[in-house]
């Protein structure tokens, strides 16, 4: 039997495996045990610990709310049987591709788990990517602060792995329904992911790490017949009756051009790459505008975000780096943070020169001086102004007006900034505090250049956190801007049923550039059910 157990405990008692033992025998005799798999609840046990054998960690949880810190963990408890030995519940199972294939748009995190869900059933995967690999995206990022150059295939946003490779590597999701969470973190875990990440509540792999376990995936995929095109670009889907048949490709170095067919294509390109949405659009594809978001991000002291996190408690209880999630409504809009980074970095991730866009990342270590965090204003369709036009691409183009604005404040990738204290009384910042942005800053009064309804949303948002963080506004915090990409504008259209695009049989829009996924989790599940729709549809 095997009984699933929640305990509550102080920082200091989590690795007293006694203590933890005879906690949880107590809670099963009380009831607060939970049978798997059916789910009853257990009553009147009367085990002893010999009865236990085996003692299962699954998962942990930091509860900071009102001062006091407790700790959440979640354990499997074996009653007179042994754990099993792979307690992941993966077990590899790749086949060697035959001659049935898939063309794949995009190596990040959706493009890379439908190659993998294709390979376990044999068709062979052929992955269009026209970033490079890891090696030589880090030269060109480097070069985005060093130089300011922008590659626009080659990027923050576009390379082996996508926008996740050079990120935090946040694997946690509440999209639990759209598919198995546990089978995503198994996969990271068997390409070289700590284990940690299969109990950590809010599961993170760190940008470290991430590149050589997106290099792993890649040689799983080929090692089994299917085949990455780094340095390549899609430039245009053949469609023939309503029906595509594969796409025309350019290698992007000798600038050679070719045609690669199939009788199903996945578009997994990310929420950056924009020119998608206008081929999509040539060729007939049906797309629809949806809700996204704008804003900036916020950036502190870490000791700061520790100190109101953790009342002061973080040293002596040894607790690694405060998280927070804000969340307030102002003006019917939500306005919420986003991908916060805790120890953390904010990074230039504009995908096209002209351009400006900041994002975060973090190390596996979390331990940078600074803590920062997107706050962004939900933005509906009707909100874009009537200047854009009232076409489907009228949001991707306001979106990149406020990205060109944010570059023609420093004509180069120095961020505008601005003191968080200047920006609720409307001023322009004299000095600036230190900062973890690489590509440096430009004092700027972001209430001129940004739209209004998004300035003043933000204005009151920081003013409700800070009542619900005391201290979150302070001198040392810190706005860079923009934040623009957390989600696109745009939602490539599926048949409910098919996962197919209703004007374009053959075509499967997914991940997050399609609109069905947000981060990289919930992009790996939406890859593998677009994957297993065409499983399905070939009848292997």
């Amino acid at each position: 039997m095997i009984i699933e157990i929640n305990l509550t405990v102080e920082n200091q008692q989590i690795d007293d495996i006694g203590f933890l033992k005879q906690k949880a025998l107590s809670e099963i005799k009380e009831g607060n045990g939970k049978v798997l798999p059916e789910g009853r609840i257990l009553h009147n046990a009367s085990y002893e610990l010999k009865d236990i054998k085996g003692f299962v960690f699954k998962k942990k949880s930091i509860d900071a709310r009102r001062g006091l810190v407790k700790v959440h963990l979640r354990y499997h408890v074996y009653i007179g049987e042994e754990p099993a030995e792979n307690d992941s519940g993966f077990t590899p199972a790749w086949k060697k591709a035959g001659d049935k294939r898939v063309v794949i748009i995009g190596n990040g995190p959706c493009g890379l788990f439908a190659a993998l869900t294709l390979l376990e059933h044999g068709i062979k995967p052929l992955i269009v990517e026209q970033g490079s690999p890891t090696s030589q995206r880090k030269v060109d990022i480097a070069n985005i602060s060093r130089t300011g150059e922008i590659n626009p295939h080659s990027n923050y946003c576009f390379g082996e792995g996508g926008a996740g490779t050079f990120s935090d590597g946040k694997l946690y999701t509440r999209s639990n329904k759209r598919g198995n969470t546990d089978r995503i973190l198994s996969l990271f875990c068997y390409h070289g992911a700590s284990k940690e990440i299969l109990t950590d509540a809010h599961p993170h792999v760190g940008t470290n790490k991430l590149p050589s376990i997106i290099n792993n995936m890649n040689k799983t995929i080929t090692d089994f017949g299917g085949e990455v095109l780094f340095n390549t670009q899609c430039t245009d889907f053949i469609v023939e009756n309503g029906i595509c048949k594969g796409v025309e490709i350019k290698n992007l170095i000798t600038e050679e051009k070719s045609t690669l067919l199939c009788d199903n294509v996945i578009v997994a390109t990310g929420h950056s790459a924009t020119d998608m949405y206008y081929l999509l659009e040539k060729k007939g594809a049906l797309l629809e505008t949806k809700t996204f978001a704008i804003g900036v991000r916020v950036e502190h002291p870490r000791t700061i975000i520790d100190t109101i996190q953790y009342k002061g408690k973080r040293q002596a209880l040894d607790l690694p780096a405060a998280e927070y999630r804000l969340v307030t409504q102002v003006e019917d809009r939500g306005v919420y943070s986003f991908c916060m980074c805790p120890g953390g970095l904010v990074v230039p991730s504009a995908s096209s020169p002209g351009e400006i866009v900041v994002n975060g990342m973090s190390p596996s270590s979390r331990d940078s001086k600074w803590s920062n965090a997107a706050i962004v204003v939900e933005v509906r369709p009707e909100d874009i102004p009537p200047d854009f036009g009232s076409s489907v691409t009228s949001a991707l183009a306001f979106r990149t007006a406020i990205e060109k604005k944010a570059f023609e404040e420093s004509g180069s990738q120095k961020a505008p900034a601005q003191k968080l204290v200047d920006f609720l009384k409307g001023k322009k910042s004299v000095d600036l505090p230190e900062s973890s942005y690489t590509g440096g800053l430009v004092s700027s009064s972001l209430e001129k250049w940004m739209p209004s309804f998004i300035i003043k949303r933000l204005q009151t948002a920081f003013n409700v956190y800070n009542t619900q963080m005391r201290g979150f506004i302070c001198p040392e915090a810190l706005l860079i801007a923009p934040e623009t990409r957390t989600s696109t504008p745009l939602r490539i259209v599926r048949d409910n049923a098919t996962l197919e695009n209703p004007k374009i049989k053959g075509l499967y829009p997914a991940g997050e550039g399609s609109g069905y996924s947000g981060g990289i989790v919930s992009s790996a599940m939406d890859g593998e059910r677009v994957a297993m729709a065409i499983i399905n549809k070939i009848g292997i």
